[in-house]
Formats: C-alpha cells, structure tokens, sequence
C-alpha cells in the first residue's frame, strides 16, 4: 500500500508539472504563430507576396518549425481532397471582408461547426485551412488588415476551445504522430531546401471536416 501511494503522489507530481508547463498562453501563443506561419506560406503560393514582417512573425524555435512544417503537409493534403472547400471562402459564407466584425465573427462560427462533434487534429488542420483561405479572399481585396484580424480571432478559439484538448495530448508537438518522415539519400541532402527536408508523407490520419463518421 505504501508503494502504491509513493506510486500516486509521484505520479500527481509528474502531471503537476507537466501541466504548468503546458501553459494555456504558451498553447495560444504558438496556435497563433503556427497561423501566420501557414497563412504567410498561402498568400505566397497564391502570388501575393506577402513578408514575415507584414504578419508579425517571430522566429520559432526547431519544434515549432516542425509543427508548422506538418501542419502545412497535411493542409496540403486536406485541400487537395476538397480544393472547392477553401477557394472562395467569403463568397461562400457570403459575407463581406470589408467588415472586420463579419470577419471574425464567420470564422468563429465555421471553427465552432467543425469541433460541432468533437476534436481531432484532422478537424484543427480543417480551422488552419479555413483561416488561410479567408486571408486570400481579405488580401486579394485589399483588405490585408484582416489577415491578423483573423489571426487573433483563432487564437481566442483556441483559448476558449482547445486549450485542454491540447494540454491533453501534450501540446502541439503531438501533430507530428500523425506523419512520418521523409528519408533522403545523404548524397541529395545538402541538395535539399528547408522545406524540402521536412517533407512529410500521410500514416493514419482521418481528415474529418463537419462530422464524425
């Protein structure tokens, strides 16, 4: 019994201190950075030539750069099944970009209607895409204001939502389960782009836009 309880208290104090370390500004911190990441890495592959410094971007650290690398791959995965999806986004939702309210508020309403039945990273990959289209529409009629308005408007989803989901599977880091990577020959690596080096390719991952199945 006495080996048993030493066992629970450690136990609490390994999740204490995984806990505080996980915090929840930490968590909202880093969703907003991965945002602007994947919305930079957008604009630019649609021709609008956007900076890092136009979206506030910060240098990340190596892991961050790994789940922003992960996270684009399986975006680019989750368009290619549905490109109509995220194309046109404001028109679809038919709302004007010119209002930051209406904004804002579209995108609160469709990230709610993805989590509608629960959370998976295939569902967080979904709000990432939807973000990134909605900034092409904002940018492409000249309301490049919008984008970080956008930015800010996943982050309070984040805080409100999916903060404990997160804290739960061990932050962010736990994106990078769902790929594995690429192996180049060591001959072609220094051929390699960055990019290029963290090339990932789909294991098991449900990309679930609306509805579990």
């Amino acid at each position: 019994m006495e080996v048993l309880r030493r066992s629970s208290v450690f136990a609490a104090e390994v999740l204490d201190v995984f806990d505080r370390s996980l915090t929840e500004k930490d968590l909202v911190s880093q969703s907003k950075a991965l945002c602007r990441d994947y919305i930079l890495f957008r604009l630019n592959q649609n021709g609008l030539g956007w900076s890092k410094s136009e979206l506030n971007l910060v240098p990340s650290n190596a892991a961050l750069a790994e789940v922003s690398s992960v996270l684009l791959c399986l975006g680019d995965e989750l368009e290619c099944l549905q490109p109509s999806l995220y194309r046109n986004v404001a028109r679809q939702l038919s709302i004007s970009v010119a209002m930051e309210n209406m904004v804002s508020d579209a995108f609160i309403g469709v990230s709610t209607e993805i989590f509608a039945t629960g959370i998976t990273w295939g569902k967080v990959v979904a709000m990432y895409a939807v973000a990134a289209a909605l900034a092409v529409d904002c940018v492409r009629q000249d309301r490049a204001a919008n984008v970080n308005i956008i930015v800010q408007s996943l982050g309070q989803f984040v805080r409100k939502f999916l903060v404990s989901w997160l804290k739960r599977r061990g932050g962010w880091g736990d994106i990078t389960k769902c790929v594995v990577k690429k192996d180049f020959p060591p001959e072609q690596n220094w051929l390699t782009s960055v990019m290029e080096s963290l090339k990932y390719f789909l294991t098991t991952v449900y990309v679930y836009i609306m509805k579990e199945p």
